[in-house]
């Protein structure tokens, strides 16, 4: 990728490991559309809710850190999750003057199909692998993992440079 944006978006055509990344994104994204389906939510929708059975109940304000979501975002995202029972607002046990938002309502039996069916099918992909090989795809996802997630960390902050007029990262104003 160059800096001028010529090729920002691209998805590496003539860089093998590029492509393998870009096909997994489009993938796991797809997987997840198809899931957040079932329960009604889109690919977001479900990723959030993902976050909050995984880490347990968190602010609104830390599941848009969490999420690189915007405030307003997180807002509306949490009221979708409620009308469709899958979250809900409570009071913060440690401080009651907080909200807090927690995962709610039973897994579907339709998720709770799906979601076996990627368990037998990953089961079936690691035997194929010895401990060692294991674990340097461990070492790659964990990588791998950081790295986005401190990307999202950066675009929320150039999102937030740019919302409050500041310079971008280029020296350009964006207010």
């Amino acid at each position: 990728m160059t800096t001028d944006g010529a090729s920002v978006g691209t998805s590496g055509h003539d860089d093998p490991a590029a492509r393998m990344g870009t096909e997994l994104s489009d993938a796991v994204v797809l997987f997840h559309d198809a899931l957040g389906s079932l329960m009604g939510l889109s690919a977001p929708d479900h990723k959030a809710l993902g976050i909050l059975r995984r880490e347990g109940p968190m602010s609104a304000s830390a599941l848009a850190r969490r999420t690189g979501l915007t405030a307003g975002a997180v807002t509306g995202l949490v009221d979708r999750l409620e009308r469709g029972g899958h979250a809900r607002r409570e009071r913060d046990p440690d401080d009651r003057r907080r909200l807090v938002i927690a995962a709610g309502g039973p897994v579907s039996p339709g998720l709770a199909a799906a979601f076996a069916g990627l368990g037998k099918g990953m089961a079936e992909v690691t035997a194929q692998f010895t401990p060692a090989e294991l674990a340097v795809v461990a070492r790659w996802v964990e990588l791998t993992t950081a790295t986005l997630r401190e990307q999202v960390d950066e675009i929320a902050r150039l999102r937030a440079s740019e919302a409050a007029g500041s310079p971008s990262p280029d020296g350009s104003s964006t207010g």
